[in-house]
């Protein structure tokens, strides 16, 4: 079965085809950026091409489907493609950032299903039409193959309401479902599965608590399996300090704020989501290798930034240890996570009373999956592989829908 999974962000589109039935191989995978601008930067390489060749070019681009439509004439062009006239798939899936509390799995996209999404509009404006937009067009170009959502927050749908209800007065939550959802849950579910293949454990007898740590960074605590309690929130605002987002505040500072920067409600959002974090307490870059870069200049500003983003990550982790009764594993990933040695370092040093002990040698090595440390409780370095993992579940649900496949 040959599977297509779509990532559809609110300006780009990432995109990856796998051969599920040949041992999950890669076939193709590519990304367009800075959808809807005059050109758009389309780079993209299938397994046919060498190593280190791909295709790069700019293209128009006006919106999401215009993007599609762009990943399917790459895919059969007589000299780059894969396919002759048009690309045989046998299932698409799909990134869908949020599922409100229906979906605690991956579903088979109906028109009900379409409905939820759109529902999740208001709480997740960035993510969720977008993610439709890529779900309307795939099933115009991808005819009869079953399309399949996958949802960010399905994996979190195991919390026990004492982990995700806030303490607002309950009617608000019975009225406008207001409570902790959680994202990344495709992430957190991948490396705890490996997390737990590399221990050799059984996933069901595991603590493990689980980093996903980049420009959005979120912390997971994840008991025999599932999801037990997630640092994010209702929305990704919540949780860790964070590239542009504020994470855990007192929430008094809203309105206060508001009223003394004359703020509305649209302007207020756009502080916290977009100017606060590592961006606005560094006042150099969202992007940490920048800010660790000035830090080495001594920008004190940097270095209070890089040293609070620790914190909070070590706060968690010591709470998330704490509330499940144990740690068998600590693993990190995502762009942050797999590739900041001095931030691994500087967390896990501070953990050592959980039974942490970092091994420097290890933490520096140019492995990608590797244990890092050698004190009893493991710490790990895992890449994400988000899209396999779409991939996997797309491919279960097209196979229970019991559709025919070519």
């Amino acid at each position: 079965m040959k599977v297509m999974v779509i990532n559809c962000g609110s300006s780009s589109l990432k995109f990856k085809l796998f051969d599920m039935e040949k041992n999950n191989v890669l076939l193709a995978e590519g990304v367009i950026e800075e959808i809807g601008k005059e050109k758009s930067k389309f780079n993209f390489k299938t397994h046919k091409m060498k190593k280190d060749e791909k295709v790069v070019k700019e293209i128009k681009a006006e919106n999401h489907t215009a993007a599609v439509e762009a990943v399917e004439k790459a895919l059969i062009d007589p000299k780059t493609g894969l396919f002759k006239d048009k690309i045989e798939v046998d299932a698409v899936g799909h990134r869908v950032v949020h599922g409100g509390e229906k979906f605690s799995k991956s579903a088979l996209i109906t028109k009900g299903v379409k409905e939820v999404i759109t529902d999740c509009f208001e709480i997740a404006p960035l993510h969720n039409p977008p993610n439709m937009a890529g779900i309307e067009v795939c099933e115009k170009i991808f005819k009869d193959v079953p399309q399949v959502a996958v949802f960010d927050t399905a994996f979190h749908q195991t919390m026990t309401k004492q982990a995700y209800i806030y303490g607002l007065p309950y009617e608000l939550y019975e009225r406008y479902h207001v409570r902790k959802y959680g994202f990344h849950g495709t992430s957190h579910e991948y490396v705890s599965k490996r997390a737990a293949e590399l221990l050799k454990k059984d996933i069901k007898k595991t603590k493990i608590i689980t980093c996903h740590l980049g420009n959005g960074a979120s912390i997971t605590a994840v008991n025999g399996g599932q999801s037990f309690d997630t640092s994010m929130g209702f929305t990704p605002l919540e949780g860790l300090v964070m590239g542009t987002r504020t994470g855990d505040m007192d929430p008094a500072v809203v309105t206060f704020l508001m009223k003394k920067e004359h703020l509305d409600a649209d302007g207020m959002d756009n502080l916290l989501n977009k100017k606060s974090g590592l961006k606005g307490i560094s006042g150099v870059s969202n992007d940490l290798r920048e800010i660790m870069e000035a830090a080495r200049n001594d920008n004190a500003r940097a270095k209070f930034a890089i040293d609070i983003f620790c914190y909070r990550i070590t706060k968690y982790i010591g709470a998330y240890a704490a509330a499940m009764g144990g740690l068998d594993a600590v693993v990190f990933t995502g762009g942050i996570g797999e590739n900041a040695v001095a931030i691994r370092k500087e967390v896990c040093e501070s953990l050592g009373f959980l039974g942490i002990k970092i091994d420097d040698a290890k933490n520096e090595s140019k492995e990608k999956e590797k244990t890092i440390s050698k004190g009893k409780v493991k710490v790990m370095v895992i890449p994400t592989n988000e899209e396999l993992m779409i991939a996997m579940k797309t491919k279960w649900v097209a196979e229970e829908s019991k559709h025919t496949f070519r």
